[in-house]
């Protein structure tokens, strides 16, 4: 209930402090947006034959997912408890229209996607606050063509909304498929933490021996590896279905983390308050040094302005006063100077007029040089090594800036001259006091 409130405050505080933010940084706020929403997730993902649809129905209880060694289903189906009175499955086209879930965003991968993306609604207590998704199996070789849509992309946002991530594997196809390396390698690094991911190899039952089992074990440890390009191999855990297992010798083979592997499972809505705190304290990060580049090339911006500036007035200050004697004396216009006339020669509103006029011209052709000549020069320097705009003190700051600094980059190329004048030092203080002060306070409710 506690974790809940904090939910529903985080959000309101989000919305109404930092998400104007994001939309004029021109940073995606639907992520952070999608994170905060509805319930803890749980993602189910592997090659067809990894045991994916077994191992869904044994969480849930009964056969909500067909099974077999070929492929089954060709969707994404969310799977959870919605209550009596809502429709057994919801198809796509509604769960991507309705704004109270966080499946809005998916509109954008067009009709093959929608019409392969549905709601369960099934009747379980523990599923009122959870949600399983179940994915298309992965294949060794396909296009996004072949889908209709962008496979992985897909993959990586659904990742993105996961507290927990299952990468199932069978011993017959371990870590080889084309797919899953790339889902290893690129999309799941980029989209998730590896705290929020779990590798299973299934099925175990189905090897002839312990030897058997040693062999794929190895097998996909070695994939692994190759996959991951690190030598610490994450754990993997063992599991196969009792149900339906091919042999008696299963019972044998380390049993336990087949529990193990459940109670991680139903563990996950737990973690679903942290994982907000920390999508919310990493996506505003992004947006912290986003706004400091900008905030930083908009002071040197005036910085410059002011140089220019005070050469340009000295030289209208020195026209204003003498410019007339200069033309007195090159073309005896005006008859009259300033100067003379304010020594009790006369003084008239029209001796002001070529002193002003040099004036105004000073001044506009400072402005001149500044728009067209140094904000430009100054936009250019900034641009060939924006780096020096932030500060990058620690690898935490410098992987920030890798990530960011293509936003950055862009944000920069578009600014005008007068963007100079925008105040972006405000927004960088909204944005430290809400990471130094809002967001700490709702870890230390956390702990407390």
């Amino acid at each position: 209930m506690l974790k809940t409130k904090l939910q529903t405050e985080l959000q309101n505080k989000v919305n109404k402090k930092i998400a104007p933010l994001f939309s004029k940084y021109g940073m995606d706020f639907s992520n952070l947006e999608s994170s905060m929403k509805w319930k803890p997730i749980v993602l189910i993902i592997g090659n067809y034959s990894s045991g994916k649809s077994t191992l869904i129905n044994e969480i849930i209880g009964t056969d909500i997912q067909r099974t077999g060694q070929a492929p089954t289903d060709d969707a994404f189906t969310v799977i959870t408890c919605e209550g009596s009175d809502k429709p057994d499955e919801v198809p796509g086209s509604t769960l991507i229209n309705d704004d109270r879930l966080p499946f809005v965003k998916f509109k954008q991968y067009g009709e093959k996607l929608t019409s392969h993306l549905c709601l369960k609604n099934i009747d379980s207590p523990r599923f009122e606050n959870m949600a399983i998704i179940d994915s298309p199996g992965m294949l060794d070789a396909t296009t996004e063509k072949d889908r209709g849509y962008d496979y992985m992309e897909v993959l990586g946002e659904f990742a993105k909304m996961a507290d927990l991530i299952v990468l199932m594997f069978d011993p017959h196809k371990a870590g080889t498929i084309k797919e899953t390396y790339s889902a290893i390698r690129n999309t799941l690094p980029e989209k998730s933490g590896e705290d929020r991911i779990i590798f299973v190899m299934s099925r175990i039952d189905e090897c002839d021996n312990i030897s058997d089992l040693v062999r794929s074990y190895g097998t996909l440890c070695w994939n692994m590896s190759q996959m991951t390009g690190r030598k610490d191999i994450p754990h993997i855990y063992l599991t196969y279905s009792p149900d339906i297992a091919s042999s008696p010798k299963a019972a044998d083979l380390w049993p336990q983390e087949r529990i193990e592997l459940m109670e991680k499972i139903y563990a996950a809505p737990g973690l679903r308050i942290n994982h907000i705190l920390e999508d919310i304290d990493r996506q505003v990060h992004e947006l912290q040094i986003v706004c400091e580049a900008v905030t930083e090339f908009t002071q040197r911006g005036r910085k410059l302005f002011m140089k220019i500036g005070k050469i340009t007035v000295g030289l209208g200050i020195g026209l204003f006063c003498f410019g007339d004697v200069l033309t007195n004396s090159l073309i005896s216009l005006p008859q009259q100077t300033l100067i003379s006339s304010l020594r009790g020669e006369g003084f008239s509103f029209t001796n002001l007029i070529l002193p002003l006029i040099f004036l105004c011209s000073a001044l506009a052709l400072g402005t001149i040089i500044f728009n067209n000549f140094g904000f430009k020069r100054l936009l250019q320097k900034t641009l060939s090594n924006s780096r020096d705009l932030v500060n990058l003190e620690n690898e935490y700051r410098r992987n920030l800036w890798d990530k960011m600094s293509g936003k950055a980059d862009r944000l920069l190329r578009n600014k005008k001259a007068n963007d100079i004048w925008q105040g972006h030092s405000g927004n960088l203080t909204k944005i430290s006091r809400f990471l130094d002060s809002d967001l700490k306070k709702y870890y230390e409710k956390l702990r407390s």
